[in-house]
């Protein structure tokens, strides 16, 4: 089993970001972003991957998955698509670089008043998308977030059947659960079996103005000690478990940096001791 974490929820540069694993005892990470640019976009230069890079293997610090903005809430199912296909060429060269085998998507902000369009649309994207992933030999992980396919469990499945290729594999984050104001319970016994790759977050319902609020693992509602302990021993997961705390930063509303860096930095050593608390217990 890999315990790492979504580093830029860290600090803000890949050295701060290394710094904090390292002290966890952790070594690997999840590469997301660098000073604020995401590595797997076109927009992250070549250069900057380089510095990147160079610090990854000067600390012998691995990458277990790239946090790409591929299909996310940034980007709508009736948008430009050739943006998506275009960061997944690059982003599957730089993960050989690394020897990265994931890459974390989601199914685009879906047209609401069309939800059989966001679905089949977003189905033959995913079709499109995975063979250039079967080509580089990296697996498209698409997570219970934006989109039709992260409404639900049926629907991740559905997904992934309908793509039916091994290179597209399923992402359960176990807060988004809460945050989306689904039944932890329920959604837990839709998605067992199904996934390969796990976000740690957590939260309680009902909540501040959004119904929700995160919180530390397993202070939330998310019943994730007990998830995590059927996981482990019930199935015997022995993947990669990342933390994505919330805590300090949350990317899509631009937290963070109003909260300082060392409350980033703590907050994020406070959250990963917090989970091998619980796997210890497990």
């Amino acid at each position: 089993m890999i315990i790492t974490g979504i580093s830029d929820e860290a600090g803000k540069d890949i050295k701060t970001q290394i710094k904090a694993h390292k002290e966890l005892g952790w070594s690997a990470l999840e590469l997301r972003l660098h000073n604020g640019v995401n590595a797997s976009t076109t927009d992250f230069s070549d250069k900057e991957f380089d510095i990147v890079r160079s610090a990854l293997n000067e600390a012998e610090m691995t990458v277990t998955c790239f946090g790409s903005a591929i299909g996310n809430w940034s980007r709508n199912i009736r948008g430009d698509f050739s943006i998506d296909v275009e960061d997944l060429k690059v982003a599957a060269k730089r993960m050989n670089i690394l020897g990265t085998k994931y890459i974390r998507t989601m199914t685009w902000v879906p047209d609401m008043d069309d939800i059989a369009y966001s679905r089949n649309e977003g189905i033959r994207r995913y079709k499109e998308l995975v063979k250039i992933a079967e080509d580089a030999g990296i697996y498209l992980a698409h997570e219970n977030c934006e989109g039709w396919g992260g409404f639900s469990p049926q629907n991740m499945v559905e997904l992934k059947t309908e793509v039916n290729s091994p290179n597209l594999v399923l992402l359960y984050d176990t807060g988004n659960v809460v945050s989306h104001g689904d039944d932890p319970e329920e959604f837990f016994k839709g998605i067992r079996g199904h996934f390969d790759y796990i976000h740690i977050k957590d939260a309680k319902f009902g909540v501040g103005d959004e119904g929700h609020a995160f919180t530390y693992c397993g202070e939330g509602d998310g019943n994730l000690p007990e998830i995590l302990r059927r996981v482990i021993k019930e199935d015997g997961y022995d993947g990669i478990i990342s933390i994505e705390p919330h805590i300090a930063a949350i990317v899509h509303k631009g937290s963070g940096s109003s909260k300082g860096e060392e409350v980033m930095y703590n907050s994020y050593l406070k959250y990963g001791r917090k989970l091998e608390k619980i796997l210890k217990a497990i």
